[in-house]
């Protein structure tokens, strides 16, 4: 599929934009040019140590924010595939800094798009999270409007062959900034602190992600958002997993937390199918013929209502299964 392709990665830098340029390089060894498009220079000094330029031929560091429009048509540049992961993250910073959020998210996507639809970029995928399906804080909120700029994309494409696609995922697994290498490190202390025993959380490993991504670059006809089926955690679970010596101290939310994260309200459930492994929200008025879609994919739409959330899911992780994928894919000296 990338094999003599030339792909980038905004946010490249990133836990995910990692672990994306560890499987391209290794199932794609004749990919064209790989590069890594990010604002970090430090990161991208480390990341270079990791994938040399001298070992991967292929790849290319590129300072750039996405906030810049020309930089980004700049390192556009004969590319084919782009992969939109960069963005403002955490939730309580942007709420405390909110026109930066805007910038990055929705500012960078509008870029982003704008630089695309200028070079002969042919297939864009743009990473999503669970906090934009009815979003209560506004990196949710900026999440969410990103979504509809990347889908409405496809509407103003003209006779450009190009397809722009979303991937819909909840908390990843050993991710920068994410709750299991945050109690890792607490677990020195000998306190957890819980923001709330009733709180859940869908789990998704950094390779299942990846997953994802590589599967909507393949298969998207454009204007899809893609949702995986994944298990749930129960915070309390999480915290059992890795410290169960530890004191539990509730500390309460943090602003713009919800206790469930949801992926598909059931006013969604107008437009998605079931594919099988993934669920699919589909445009209201897509540019492709539906049956043709439906057919191909052998596409199940979801009874009217339906909704995914992690507090009603139906497949969970357990205190024991969770200590295996702590250990398999966030620290293998943790010790089960």
């Amino acid at each position: 599929m990338l094999n003599n392709k030339s792909v980038l990665i905004t946010g490249g830098t990133g836990s995910l934009g990692k672990e994306l340029t560890k499987t391209i390089l290794k199932k794609w060894p004749s990919i064209k040019r790989l590069v890594i498009y990010s604002r970090d220079e430090q990161k991208q000094f480390q990341m270079a140590q990791e994938f040399p330029e001298s070992q991967y031929p292929a790849i290319r560091y590129f300072i750039g924010d996405v906030r810049d429009l020309e930089r980004l048509k700049r390192a556009f540049n004969g590319i084919d595939y782009v992969i939109h992961a960069a963005a403002m993250k955490h939730v309580h910073i942007a709420e405390y800094n909110p026109d930066e959020c805007v910038k990055t998210n929705i500012g960078g996507a509008e870029n982003v798009i704008k630089a695309c639809l200028s070079s002969n970029v042919s297939k864009v995928v743009a990473l999503s999270t669970d906090k934009a399906c009815a979003p209560i804080n506004l990196y949710g909120a900026t999440k969410l409007t990103s979504d509809k700029l990347f889908i409405a994309a496809n509407n103003i494409k003209g006779n450009q062959d190009i397809k722009f696609s979303v991937v819909r995922y909840g908390n990843v697994m050993g991710s920068n900034g994410s709750v299991i290498p945050f109690f890792l490190n607490k677990k020195k202390e000998g306190v957890l602190p819980i923001t709330d025993p009733n709180m859940t959380r869908f789990n998704i490993s950094l390779e299942g992600g990846v997953d994802m991504v590589l599967h909507a670059l393949d298969q998207a006809w454009g204007g899809e958002l893609f949702v995986p089926k994944i298990p749930s955690y129960r915070i309390l679970d999480v915290a059992e997993a890795i410290g169960p010596e530890c004191e539990h101290v509730v500390c309460g939310i943090r602003p713009g937390e919800k206790i469930h994260e949801e992926m598909i309200t059931s006013s969604d459930s107008f437009t998605t199918y079931d594919l099988g492994k993934y669920y699919v929200i589909l445009p209201q008025v897509p540019n492709w013929d539906l049956g043709e879609y439906i057919q191909h994919f052998n596409a199940q739409l979801v009874p009217q209502g339906f909704n995914y959330t992690s507090g009603e899911n139906t497949e969970w992780e357990t205190v024991e299964g969770l200590r295996a994928l702590i250990k398999q894919h966030v620290d293998e000296s943790f010790v089960i």
